[in-house]
């Protein structure tokens, strides 16, 4: 399956705001709550040029004083009843908008813990990192903040509309035709804006996936005193980023000199129109006040909204490179009722007709057939490239087969769910990640039989296994602390944790890949010593170049070209071993 997120996608406006607000469905009361407390601020907000003007025509013409205190008291009244309305409503959004983003980053990470390794295989770790983080914010950003001042404002312009048609129909339509103006250029010119903006957040992924590849890898880098390779790279993607954040910062700025254009047209029109209409005597000096005001009612909120109308193209970018992630589903779903009646009782793992090829790539295993057993220990060689590992992660099922099936205890290996497969079945890499904390926190990763034991428990469990004299190595035993994925220690340290955590673990097959290839004689006779603790009945299966580590396995499997073919005995395997290399 294509699990590529550069594709383009591109999702309407109103379907995306369904989806987004389908995260905010616990909010339905709280959002209640705002949405009439902004109402009830832009309603106080609409009677304050009404009374500005009923008092200058009433009372300030006519020099009576006392009516100009009592509603100077009333509007200071309103002043703050407003203050309080707009905190409360600030408050509640904000708050929603908080719960909003832990959601939306909680959906995405656990889909992305739910996609294959293939997924993984096709997009960057950087990437990734910048949708959870800086995209989720871009659209909480929206939602908490713009959000409250888009309907405020969408408030405050309804209201405003209303006093303007109702003081005076012609007048008020005069006032109110520019902004017909305005909304056909907004509508024009958005897809461009959403454009620029979904270039922008591409290019900051683009920029997060490059700082982590080469952090990531600084050691690498450092070896082959290749600073300027890394800092060459950083340069390009930054300067990418640098010129699409421009492009998208001027985009986004270009509504607010158009929206004011239009609101100093409206404001023109009402002055002109509005003292002609004085000079008929249809009109009064207070309500062509109180006109203006509303004018600016209307026109400043839509002043704010070409603010917020850029955020909002900013977050709809935002939720078309999240959604491409949730909607990703993943093609390696659990099946159930799948088994074999033919297949052996006495095997383990069964691979029949098995065919295998990457994701846009050749194939890389032919039709192979083979079984294990309970109990025995299985060596894979073969040169590099003929699909050894390819073959382990089969067994795993890091990936499943292109064509084909392969049993675990005479059931199809897509019936087991991820937890029942993780408990049968451990894998041990070349290089193993250890993950910060401690020692206990390492070799306790996944296993839930003893996640909860105490430390007194734990270290009796090490000892009835024979590996407490192997923790004692670490300075401060199981409290050992772990950074930065382990690399302050050795990698000999690193494989006696990983190897310990497996034996803990009692699984019934154990695979490794290479396990003890970088490590010297003495530290993989140690981990030789951990095996012998798994129990008689658990299936090994060795992935490895190195002749020593394949003499004592009871069977040889020699892969090469895409085929698994039984070796026989040492020498056998050696031959073949010998002819694959000559041959690539």
């Amino acid at each position: 399956m294509d699990y590529n997120l550069y594709k383009e996608n591109k999702t309407s406006t109103g379907a995306a705001i369904k989806k987004m607000l389908q995260f905010m469905k616990g909010e339905k009361r709280n959002l209640i709550i705002a949405f009439v407390v902004m109402a009830l601020n832009s309603g106080l907000s609409m009677l304050t040029p009404y009374l500005i003007g009923y008092t200058i025509d009433d009372y300030i013409q006519t020099k009576l004083y006392h009516g100009l205190l009592v509603f100077t008291g009333f509007l200071l009244i309103i002043f703050i009843i407003s203050a309080a309305t707009d905190y409360l409503q600030t408050k509640i959004m904000g708050s929603i908008g908080i719960r909003m983003l832990y959601s939306l980053r909680t959906a995405v990470f656990n889909k992305i813990q739910g996609l294959p390794i293939a997924f993984f295989n096709q997009n960057k770790a950087g990437d990734l990192i910048s949708r959870i983080n800086n995209d989720t914010d871009k659209v909480n950003q929206f939602f908490s903040q713009s959000l409250m001042r888009f309907v405020d404002s969408i408030f405050t312009m309804l209201g405003a509309a209303i006093f303007l048609l109702a003081i005076h129909i012609e007048l008020g339509a005069a006032a109110l035709l520019p902004s017909v103006f305005i909304l056909i250029f907004v509508s024009i010119i958005s897809p461009w804006v959403k454009k620029k903006n979904a270039a922008s957040l591409k290019s900051t992924g683009g920029l997060s996936a490059e700082i982590q590849e080469g952090l990531g890898n600084f050691k690498t880098i450092i070896a082959f005193n290749r600073r300027d390779y890394f800092r060459e790279k950083f340069n390009l993607a930054n300067a990418i980023n640098y010129k699409a954040s421009v492009g998208a910062g001027l985009v986004n700025s270009i509504f607010a000199p158009v929206f004011t254009l239009f609101s100093n047209i409206a404001q023109l029109i009402v002055l002109a129109f509005g003292i002609y209409l004085i000079s008929k005597g249809n009109f009064s000096i207070g309500l062509l006040i109180s006109f203006i005001a509303y004018v600016q009612y209307f026109y400043q909120p839509l002043q704010q909204l070409a603010t917020l109308w850029a955020s909002f193209q900013t977050a709809m970018a935002a939720w078309d490179r999240i959604s491409v992630i949730l909607n990703l589903e993943s093609d390696m779903p659990q099946k159930k009722g799948i088994n074999s009646n033919h297949i052996q009782n006495g095997s383990l793992i069964n691979f029949k007709n098995v065919s295998f090829q990457y994701p846009g790539g050749k194939k890389v295993l032919h039709n192979i057939n083979f079984k294990l057993e309970h109990g025995k220990t299985y060596a894979f060689v073969g040169p590099t490239g003929g699909g050894k590992t390819t073959t382990a992660s089969l067994i795993s099922r890091l990936y499943d087969p292109s064509e084909g099936e392969v049993f675990l205890n005479g059931t199809d290996l897509r019936s087991y769910d991820a937890a029942e497969l993780s408990k049968k079945i451990g894998f041990i890499l070349q290089e193993p990640f250890l993950f910060n904390g401690t020692v206990r926190d390492n070799i306790l990763y996944g296993n839930e039989t003893y996640k909860l034991f105490d430390e007194a428990q734990l270290n009796k469990i090490l000892s009835d296994e024979g590996l407490g004299n192997l923790v004692d190595r670490f300075e401060n035993g199981l409290d050992t602390k772990i950074v930065s994925g382990g690399d302050s220690m050795s990698l000999g340290e690193k494989q006696l944790i990983a190897f310990i955590r497996a034996v803990l673990r009692k699984p019934e097959l154990l695979i490794l890949d290479e396990a003890t290839a970088n490590i010297d004689t003495i530290t993989e006779k140690l981990l030789e010593d951990i095996l012998q603790k798994l129990p008689t009945s658990t299936t090994k299966v060795i992935i490895a170049h190195r002749l020593n580590t394949i003499e004592n396995a009871d069977e040889i499997f020699f892969v090469n070209s895409g085929e698994v073919t039984a070796a026989g005995n040492f020498e056998n395997a050696l031959h073949l071993l010998l002819e694959g290399k000559r041959e690539s």
